[in-house]
Protein backbone atom coordinates (compact mmCIF):
# COMPACT_ATOMS: atom_id res chain seq x y z
CA UNK A 1 0.00 0.00 0.00
CA UNK A 2 3.06 1.96 0.76
CA UNK A 3 4.56 2.02 -2.81
CA UNK A 4 1.32 2.40 -4.67
CA UNK A 5 0.49 5.46 -2.47
CA UNK A 6 4.12 6.74 -3.15
CA UNK A 7 3.48 5.45 -6.67
CA UNK A 8 -0.11 7.74 -6.92
CA UNK A 9 1.60 10.84 -5.46
CA UNK A 10 4.75 10.59 -7.10
CA UNK A 11 2.17 10.23 -10.27
CA UNK A 12 0.19 12.96 -8.88
CA UNK A 13 3.51 15.21 -8.65
CA UNK A 14 4.24 14.48 -11.88
CA UNK A 15 1.44 15.28 -13.22
CA UNK A 16 1.20 18.81 -11.65
CA UNK A 17 4.82 19.50 -12.95
CA UNK A 18 3.89 18.44 -16.40
CA UNK A 19 0.76 20.66 -15.71
CA UNK A 20 2.52 23.81 -14.47
CA UNK A 21 5.56 22.97 -17.14
CA UNK A 22 2.69 23.34 -20.21
CA UNK A 23 0.85 26.10 -18.45
CA UNK A 24 4.97 28.23 -18.36
CA UNK A 25 5.42 27.19 -22.04
CA UNK A 26 1.94 28.42 -23.51
CA UNK A 27 2.50 32.19 -21.90
CA UNK A 28 6.56 31.35 -23.62
CA UNK A 29 4.96 30.81 -26.99
CA UNK A 30 2.69 33.86 -26.91
CA UNK A 31 5.53 35.42 -26.36
CA UNK A 32 7.78 34.76 -28.36
CA UNK A 33 4.67 34.52 -30.77
CA UNK A 34 3.97 38.08 -30.28
CA UNK A 35 8.00 39.11 -30.41
CA UNK A 36 7.63 37.44 -33.91
CA UNK A 37 4.93 39.31 -34.95
CA UNK A 38 6.45 42.90 -34.47
CA UNK A 39 8.36 43.15 -37.88
CA UNK A 40 5.81 41.63 -39.65
CA UNK A 41 3.34 45.01 -38.48
CA UNK A 42 6.20 46.86 -38.30
CA UNK A 43 7.02 46.26 -42.17
CA UNK A 44 2.84 46.28 -42.70
CA UNK A 45 2.69 49.78 -41.98
CA UNK A 46 5.97 50.69 -43.35
CA UNK A 47 4.77 48.94 -46.49
CA UNK A 48 0.93 50.91 -46.51
CA UNK A 49 2.38 54.35 -45.76
CA UNK A 50 4.80 53.77 -48.83
CA UNK A 51 1.24 52.79 -50.86
CA UNK A 52 0.01 55.87 -49.08
CA UNK A 53 2.88 57.77 -50.23
CA UNK A 54 2.71 56.86 -53.80
CA UNK A 55 -0.82 57.14 -54.27
CA UNK A 56 -0.17 60.45 -53.22
CA UNK A 57 2.87 61.33 -55.57
CA UNK A 58 0.52 59.35 -58.57
CA UNK A 59 -3.01 61.65 -57.77
CA UNK A 60 -1.04 64.99 -58.44
CA UNK A 61 2.54 64.61 -59.14
CA UNK A 62 3.20 68.17 -59.03
CA UNK A 63 2.90 67.77 -55.28
CA UNK A 64 6.90 66.26 -55.81
CA UNK A 65 7.87 68.69 -58.04
CA UNK A 66 7.23 71.59 -55.62
CA UNK A 67 8.92 69.50 -52.86
CA UNK A 68 12.05 69.17 -55.05
CA UNK A 69 11.39 72.55 -55.67
CA UNK A 70 11.86 73.74 -52.37
CA UNK A 71 15.05 71.66 -52.00
CA UNK A 72 16.68 73.49 -54.48
CA UNK A 73 15.91 76.70 -53.35
CA UNK A 74 17.29 76.12 -49.79
CA UNK A 75 20.01 75.19 -51.38
CA UNK A 76 20.76 77.51 -53.71
CA UNK A 77 20.34 80.47 -50.68
CA UNK A 78 22.49 78.37 -48.60
CA UNK A 79 25.04 79.61 -50.80
CA UNK A 80 25.36 82.87 -49.09
CA UNK A 81 25.96 81.35 -45.43
CA UNK A 82 28.50 78.76 -47.39
CA UNK A 83 30.52 81.43 -49.86
CA UNK A 84 32.96 83.22 -46.80
CA UNK A 85 32.97 86.45 -49.16
CA UNK A 86 29.22 86.66 -48.88
CA UNK A 87 28.98 85.30 -45.45
CA UNK A 88 31.20 88.58 -43.94
CA UNK A 89 29.17 90.63 -46.53
CA UNK A 90 25.79 90.20 -44.93
CA UNK A 91 26.91 88.50 -41.68
CA UNK A 92 24.68 86.52 -39.16
CA UNK A 93 21.72 88.35 -41.32
CA UNK A 94 22.06 85.59 -43.86
CA UNK A 95 20.00 82.95 -41.84
CA UNK A 96 16.87 85.46 -42.71
CA UNK A 97 17.18 84.22 -46.35
CA UNK A 98 16.80 81.00 -45.29
CA UNK A 99 14.09 81.14 -43.15
CA UNK A 100 13.03 83.15 -45.66
CA UNK A 101 12.41 80.73 -48.61
CA UNK A 102 10.87 78.39 -45.71
CA UNK A 103 8.11 81.07 -45.04
CA UNK A 104 7.16 82.20 -47.92
CA UNK A 105 7.68 79.05 -50.78
CA UNK A 106 3.89 78.16 -51.33
CA UNK A 107 2.35 75.79 -53.40
CA UNK A 108 1.45 77.90 -56.42
CA UNK A 109 2.77 80.91 -58.08
CA UNK A 110 0.27 83.35 -56.88
CA UNK A 111 0.56 81.87 -53.43
CA UNK A 112 4.41 82.69 -53.58
CA UNK A 113 4.28 85.80 -55.10
CA UNK A 114 1.62 87.26 -52.35
CA UNK A 115 3.41 85.93 -49.66
CA UNK A 116 7.19 87.07 -50.92
CA UNK A 117 5.74 90.39 -52.05
CA UNK A 118 3.94 91.01 -49.04
CA UNK A 119 6.78 90.44 -46.95
CA UNK A 120 9.50 92.45 -49.05
CA UNK A 121 7.42 95.57 -48.72
CA UNK A 122 6.60 94.97 -45.32
CA UNK A 123 9.86 94.67 -44.11
CA UNK A 124 10.94 97.60 -46.27
CA UNK A 125 8.19 99.79 -45.04
CA UNK A 126 8.37 98.76 -41.21
CA UNK A 127 12.27 99.15 -41.75
CA UNK A 128 12.15 103.04 -42.49
CA UNK A 129 9.23 103.72 -39.85
CA UNK A 130 11.15 102.13 -37.23
CA UNK A 131 14.48 104.29 -38.46
CA UNK A 132 12.75 107.21 -38.51
CA UNK A 133 11.29 106.59 -34.44
CA UNK A 134 14.63 105.80 -33.50
CA UNK A 135 15.88 109.55 -34.97
CA UNK A 136 13.07 110.94 -33.25
CA UNK A 137 13.35 108.86 -29.79
CA UNK A 138 16.96 109.39 -29.71
CA UNK A 139 16.76 113.27 -29.99
CA UNK A 140 14.61 112.95 -26.44
CA UNK A 141 18.07 111.84 -24.43
CA UNK A 142 18.24 108.35 -22.63
CA UNK A 143 15.42 108.36 -20.00
CA UNK A 144 12.93 109.44 -22.77
CA UNK A 145 13.60 107.46 -25.59
CA UNK A 146 12.55 104.20 -24.21
CA UNK A 147 9.30 105.49 -23.38
CA UNK A 148 9.20 107.36 -26.61
CA UNK A 149 9.65 104.00 -28.61
CA UNK A 150 7.14 102.17 -26.06
CA UNK A 151 4.30 104.44 -27.48
CA UNK A 152 5.72 103.77 -31.22
CA UNK A 153 5.15 100.60 -31.15
CA UNK A 154 2.24 100.29 -29.09
CA UNK A 155 0.20 103.10 -31.27
CA UNK A 156 1.50 101.49 -34.60
CA UNK A 157 0.84 97.53 -33.28
CA UNK A 158 -2.58 98.37 -32.71
CA UNK A 159 -3.17 100.51 -35.62
CA UNK A 160 -1.74 97.83 -37.66
CA UNK A 161 -3.73 95.01 -35.72
CA UNK A 162 -6.96 96.72 -36.13
CA UNK A 163 -6.39 96.88 -40.31
CA UNK A 164 -6.58 93.03 -40.36
CA UNK A 165 -10.13 93.34 -39.38
CA UNK A 166 -10.95 95.11 -42.74
CA UNK A 167 -12.10 92.55 -45.33
CA UNK A 168 -10.26 94.30 -48.32
CA UNK A 169 -6.73 94.13 -46.71
CA UNK A 170 -7.46 90.68 -44.61
CA UNK A 171 -7.91 89.23 -48.02
CA UNK A 172 -4.70 90.59 -49.37
CA UNK A 173 -2.38 92.15 -47.38
CA UNK A 174 -3.18 90.08 -44.42
CA UNK A 175 0.48 88.07 -44.27
CA UNK A 176 2.38 91.29 -44.77
CA UNK A 177 0.68 93.44 -42.30
CA UNK A 178 1.56 90.38 -39.79
CA UNK A 179 5.57 90.83 -40.98
CA UNK A 180 4.92 94.81 -40.95
CA UNK A 181 3.98 94.70 -37.22
CA UNK A 182 7.02 91.92 -36.58
CA UNK A 183 9.68 93.99 -38.22
CA UNK A 184 8.70 97.72 -37.08
CA UNK A 185 8.80 96.03 -33.14
CA UNK A 186 12.14 93.99 -33.47
CA UNK A 187 14.01 97.16 -35.42
CA UNK A 188 12.26 99.70 -32.59
CA UNK A 189 13.24 97.41 -29.51
CA UNK A 190 16.53 96.52 -30.79
CA UNK A 191 17.33 100.23 -31.82
CA UNK A 192 17.66 101.17 -28.33
CA UNK A 193 20.61 98.94 -27.90
CA UNK A 194 22.23 98.19 -31.36
CA UNK A 195 24.30 100.85 -32.31
CA UNK A 196 24.60 100.09 -36.45
CA UNK A 197 21.00 100.24 -36.88
CA UNK A 198 20.75 101.22 -40.32
CA UNK A 199 23.88 98.58 -41.21
CA UNK A 200 21.58 95.98 -39.69
CA UNK A 201 18.15 96.95 -41.15
CA UNK A 202 19.94 96.94 -44.46
CA UNK A 203 21.56 93.51 -43.78
CA UNK A 204 18.48 91.97 -43.02
CA UNK A 205 16.64 93.60 -45.86
CA UNK A 206 19.09 92.58 -48.20
CA UNK A 207 19.08 89.00 -46.93
CA UNK A 208 15.23 88.67 -47.69
CA UNK A 209 15.16 90.16 -50.39
CA UNK A 210 17.04 87.44 -52.28
CA UNK A 211 14.99 84.85 -50.19
CA UNK A 212 11.97 86.33 -51.82
CA UNK A 213 13.62 86.59 -55.15
CA UNK A 214 15.00 83.05 -55.25
CA UNK A 215 11.66 81.81 -54.31
CA UNK A 216 10.25 83.72 -57.32
CA UNK A 217 12.69 82.56 -59.85
CA UNK A 218 12.17 78.93 -58.66
CA UNK A 219 8.61 78.42 -59.02
CA UNK A 220 7.99 80.90 -62.05
CA UNK A 221 10.77 79.03 -63.99
CA UNK A 222 11.07 74.98 -62.58
CA UNK A 223 7.77 73.63 -62.97
CA UNK A 224 5.40 76.75 -62.25
CA UNK A 225 1.65 75.86 -60.61
CA UNK A 226 -0.76 78.48 -61.70
CA UNK A 227 -3.62 78.96 -59.14
CA UNK A 228 -5.40 80.44 -62.24
CA UNK A 229 -4.94 77.39 -64.12
CA UNK A 230 -6.35 75.27 -61.00
CA UNK A 231 -9.23 77.79 -60.97
CA UNK A 232 -10.25 77.09 -64.15
CA UNK A 233 -10.01 73.86 -64.03
CA UNK A 234 -12.22 73.80 -60.65
CA UNK A 235 -15.40 75.62 -62.34
CA UNK A 236 -14.92 73.36 -65.38
CA UNK A 237 -15.18 70.04 -62.61
CA UNK A 238 -17.95 71.76 -61.10
CA UNK A 239 -20.29 72.18 -63.84
CA UNK A 240 -19.45 68.41 -64.95
CA UNK A 241 -20.66 67.30 -61.83
CA UNK A 242 -23.89 69.16 -61.83
CA UNK A 243 -24.74 68.13 -65.08
CA UNK A 244 -23.44 64.40 -64.18
CA UNK A 245 -26.06 64.74 -61.32
CA UNK A 246 -28.90 65.71 -63.68
CA UNK A 247 -27.75 63.13 -66.33
CA UNK A 248 -28.12 60.61 -63.22
CA UNK A 249 -31.64 61.94 -61.96
CA UNK A 250 -32.62 61.17 -66.13
CA UNK A 251 -31.82 57.96 -66.54
CA UNK A 252 -32.34 56.35 -63.01
CA UNK A 253 -35.96 58.45 -61.86
CA UNK A 254 -37.32 60.18 -64.82
CA UNK A 255 -36.16 58.13 -67.92
CA UNK A 256 -37.46 55.06 -69.76
CA UNK A 257 -35.22 52.76 -68.45
CA UNK A 258 -35.60 54.13 -64.63
CA UNK A 259 -35.92 51.04 -62.35
CA UNK A 260 -37.39 50.69 -58.43
CA UNK A 261 -33.78 50.22 -56.68
CA UNK A 262 -32.56 51.44 -54.23
CA UNK A 263 -31.53 54.92 -55.05
CA UNK A 264 -29.53 55.71 -51.59
CA UNK A 265 -26.63 54.15 -52.62
CA UNK A 266 -26.29 55.53 -56.11
CA UNK A 267 -22.75 57.38 -56.77
CA UNK A 268 -24.91 60.22 -58.77
CA UNK A 269 -26.24 61.19 -55.42
CA UNK A 270 -22.90 61.94 -54.04
CA UNK A 271 -21.48 63.85 -56.71
CA UNK A 272 -22.63 67.44 -56.44
CA UNK A 273 -21.06 67.05 -52.65
CA UNK A 274 -18.13 68.23 -53.78
CA UNK A 275 -19.13 71.23 -55.16
CA UNK A 276 -20.70 72.29 -51.74
CA UNK A 277 -17.64 72.14 -50.10
CA UNK A 278 -15.33 73.74 -52.87
CA UNK A 279 -15.95 77.73 -51.48
CA UNK A 280 -12.54 77.30 -49.20
CA UNK A 281 -10.10 76.26 -51.90
CA UNK A 282 -12.33 78.39 -54.72
CA UNK A 283 -11.38 81.64 -52.46
CA UNK A 284 -7.54 80.87 -51.84
CA UNK A 285 -7.47 80.43 -55.50
CA UNK A 286 -9.14 83.55 -56.97
CA UNK A 287 -6.89 85.72 -54.44
CA UNK A 288 -3.30 83.89 -55.55
CA UNK A 289 -4.77 84.15 -59.05
CA UNK A 290 -4.95 87.49 -58.42
CA UNK A 291 -1.12 87.98 -57.85
CA UNK A 292 -0.11 86.06 -60.69
CA UNK A 293 1.25 87.14 -64.32
CA UNK A 294 0.24 87.38 -67.80
CA UNK A 295 0.39 83.15 -68.13
CA UNK A 296 -0.80 80.81 -71.63
CA UNK A 297 -4.42 81.98 -72.14
CA UNK A 298 -4.80 83.95 -69.63
CA UNK A 299 -3.95 87.65 -70.00
CA UNK A 300 -2.58 90.06 -66.81
CA UNK A 301 -6.08 91.63 -65.83
CA UNK A 302 -8.58 88.10 -66.27
CA UNK A 303 -11.48 88.30 -64.40
CA UNK A 304 -10.51 85.93 -61.40
CA UNK A 305 -13.70 87.57 -59.73
CA UNK A 306 -15.86 85.77 -62.41
CA UNK A 307 -15.26 82.97 -61.09
CA UNK A 308 -16.16 83.28 -57.56
CA UNK A 309 -19.36 84.53 -58.97
CA UNK A 310 -19.75 81.49 -60.96
CA UNK A 311 -18.85 79.16 -58.07
CA UNK A 312 -21.70 81.05 -55.71
CA UNK A 313 -24.20 79.99 -58.26
CA UNK A 314 -23.03 76.23 -58.41
CA UNK A 315 -22.96 75.91 -55.17
CA UNK A 316 -26.63 77.25 -54.84
CA UNK A 317 -27.87 74.89 -57.53
CA UNK A 318 -25.74 71.92 -55.52
CA UNK A 319 -27.74 73.02 -52.49
CA UNK A 320 -30.89 73.12 -54.39
CA UNK A 321 -29.57 69.28 -55.56
CA UNK A 322 -29.09 67.84 -52.16
CA UNK A 323 -32.67 68.91 -51.23
CA UNK A 324 -34.10 67.27 -54.67
CA UNK A 325 -31.90 64.09 -54.33
CA UNK A 326 -33.35 63.70 -50.14
CA UNK A 327 -36.93 64.15 -51.15
CA UNK A 328 -36.32 61.96 -54.03
CA UNK A 329 -35.46 59.24 -51.76
CA UNK A 330 -37.55 60.05 -49.22
CA UNK A 331 -40.73 59.79 -51.55
CA UNK A 332 -39.16 56.59 -52.87
CA UNK A 333 -39.33 54.72 -49.43
CA UNK A 334 -42.56 55.79 -48.88
CA UNK A 335 -43.53 54.66 -51.81
CA UNK A 336 -47.46 56.65 -52.24
CA UNK A 337 -49.96 55.06 -54.19
CA UNK A 338 -50.32 57.29 -57.50
CA UNK A 339 -54.07 58.12 -57.66
CA UNK A 340 -53.78 59.94 -61.02
CA UNK A 341 -51.14 57.52 -63.08
CA UNK A 342 -51.97 59.94 -66.39
CA UNK A 343 -50.75 62.66 -64.54
CA UNK A 344 -48.15 61.06 -62.95
CA UNK A 345 -46.30 60.07 -66.01
CA UNK A 346 -46.83 63.40 -67.50
CA UNK A 347 -44.79 64.94 -64.42
CA UNK A 348 -42.32 62.18 -64.74
CA UNK A 349 -41.57 62.95 -68.69
CA UNK A 350 -41.73 66.62 -68.13
CA UNK A 351 -39.08 65.88 -65.52
CA UNK A 352 -37.03 64.14 -67.14
CA UNK A 353 -36.98 66.38 -69.83
CA UNK A 354 -35.88 69.05 -68.05
CA UNK A 355 -32.83 67.35 -66.06
CA UNK A 356 -31.70 65.87 -69.32
CA UNK A 357 -31.65 69.50 -70.95
CA UNK A 358 -30.34 71.70 -68.13
CA UNK A 359 -27.51 68.34 -68.29
CA UNK A 360 -27.06 69.27 -71.62
CA UNK A 361 -26.59 73.12 -71.23
CA UNK A 362 -24.25 72.51 -68.11
CA UNK A 363 -21.85 69.86 -69.96
CA UNK A 364 -21.89 72.80 -72.80
CA UNK A 365 -20.74 75.32 -70.60
CA UNK A 366 -18.49 73.53 -69.22
CA UNK A 367 -17.14 72.88 -72.64
CA UNK A 368 -17.19 76.66 -73.15
CA UNK A 369 -15.17 77.61 -70.47
CA UNK A 370 -12.32 74.61 -70.75
CA UNK A 371 -11.99 75.88 -74.75
CA UNK A 372 -12.26 79.15 -73.34
CA UNK A 373 -14.94 79.48 -76.23
CA UNK A 374 -17.77 81.71 -76.71
CA UNK A 375 -21.02 80.14 -75.39
CA UNK A 376 -24.14 79.62 -77.48
CA UNK A 377 -25.60 83.15 -77.76
CA UNK A 378 -28.90 81.20 -76.99
CA UNK A 379 -28.04 77.43 -76.10
CA UNK A 380 -30.93 74.85 -77.63
CA UNK A 381 -30.91 73.39 -74.93
CA UNK A 382 -31.04 75.96 -72.00
CA UNK A 383 -34.28 76.80 -73.34
CA UNK A 384 -36.22 73.30 -74.48
CA UNK A 385 -35.39 73.29 -70.38
CA UNK A 386 -36.94 76.88 -69.90
CA UNK A 387 -39.68 76.34 -71.99
CA UNK A 388 -40.76 72.81 -70.37
CA UNK A 389 -40.01 74.48 -66.62
CA UNK A 390 -42.70 76.94 -67.62
CA UNK A 391 -45.41 74.80 -69.21
CA UNK A 392 -45.17 72.23 -66.44
CA UNK A 393 -45.86 75.28 -63.83
CA UNK A 394 -48.53 76.87 -65.51
CA UNK A 395 -50.24 73.23 -65.98
CA UNK A 396 -49.28 72.46 -62.07
CA UNK A 397 -51.17 75.60 -61.44
CA UNK A 398 -54.10 75.01 -63.33
CA UNK A 399 -54.66 70.89 -62.78
CA UNK A 400 -57.68 70.20 -60.44
CA UNK A 401 -55.81 66.83 -59.98
CA UNK A 402 -52.68 68.49 -58.35
CA UNK A 403 -53.70 67.20 -55.30
CA UNK A 404 -53.52 63.48 -56.20
CA UNK A 405 -50.04 63.68 -57.36
CA UNK A 406 -48.31 66.12 -54.96
CA UNK A 407 -45.36 64.70 -54.58
CA UNK A 408 -44.16 64.18 -57.57
CA UNK A 409 -45.54 67.31 -58.62
CA UNK A 410 -43.06 68.64 -55.90
CA UNK A 411 -40.39 67.11 -57.40
CA UNK A 412 -41.25 68.96 -60.57
CA UNK A 413 -40.97 72.14 -58.65
CA UNK A 414 -37.79 71.51 -57.44
CA UNK A 415 -36.13 70.71 -61.03
CA UNK A 416 -37.64 73.69 -62.01
CA UNK A 417 -36.02 76.20 -59.12
CA UNK A 418 -32.70 74.17 -60.70
CA UNK A 419 -33.16 75.50 -63.89
CA UNK A 420 -33.80 79.18 -62.93
CA UNK A 421 -30.39 78.67 -61.19
CA UNK A 422 -28.89 76.37 -64.08
CA UNK A 423 -30.37 80.09 -66.43
CA UNK A 424 -28.16 82.09 -64.25
CA UNK A 425 -25.18 80.20 -64.44
CA UNK A 426 -25.35 80.35 -68.05
CA UNK A 427 -25.52 84.35 -67.58
CA UNK A 428 -22.16 84.68 -65.27
CA UNK A 429 -20.59 82.29 -68.22
CA UNK A 430 -21.46 84.81 -70.98
CA UNK A 431 -20.55 87.80 -68.38
CA UNK A 432 -17.04 85.85 -68.34
CA UNK A 433 -16.55 85.49 -71.54
CA UNK A 434 -17.24 88.76 -72.59
CA UNK A 435 -14.54 90.20 -69.88
CA UNK A 436 -11.69 87.05 -70.55
CA UNK A 437 -12.22 87.53 -74.43
CA UNK A 438 -13.31 84.62 -75.17
CA UNK A 439 -12.59 83.11 -78.70
CA UNK A 440 -15.68 82.84 -81.04
CA UNK A 441 -16.59 78.96 -82.44
CA UNK A 442 -16.58 78.51 -85.69
CA UNK A 443 -20.40 78.09 -86.52
CA UNK A 444 -20.94 74.95 -88.97
CA UNK A 445 -24.67 75.55 -88.31
CA UNK A 446 -27.18 78.21 -87.84
CA UNK A 447 -28.24 78.82 -84.27
CA UNK A 448 -31.26 78.22 -83.68
CA UNK A 449 -33.06 80.23 -81.08
CA UNK A 450 -36.49 78.57 -79.32
CA UNK A 451 -38.93 81.31 -78.38
CA UNK A 452 -39.15 81.03 -74.46
CA UNK A 453 -42.26 83.04 -73.76
CA UNK A 454 -43.95 81.12 -76.75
Amino acid sequence: MEVDHQIRVSDGNGETTAGHGAVGGGIFARCWQRLRSVPVELWCRVAGFARKVGRIAREDPRRVAHSLKVGLALTLVSVLYYVTPLFKGFGVSTLWAVLTVVVVMEYTVGGTLSKGLNRAFATLVAGFIAVGAHQIANRCGAQGEPILLGIFVFLLASAATFSRFIPEIKAKYDYGVTIFILTFSLVAVSSYRVEELIQLAHQRFSTIVIGVLTCLCTTIFVFPVWAGEDLHKLATANLDKLAQFLEGMESECFGEKATSENLEGKPFLQVYKSVLNSKATEDSLSNFAKWEPGHGKFGFRHPWSQYQKLGALCRQCATSMEALASYVITLQKSQYPEANPELTLKIRTACGEMSSYSAKALRELSTAIQTMTVPPPASITMSAAIKVAKGLRNELSEDEALLQAMHVAVTATLLSDLVTIIVKIAETVDNLAWHAHFKNPEKTQKDIVIDIQS
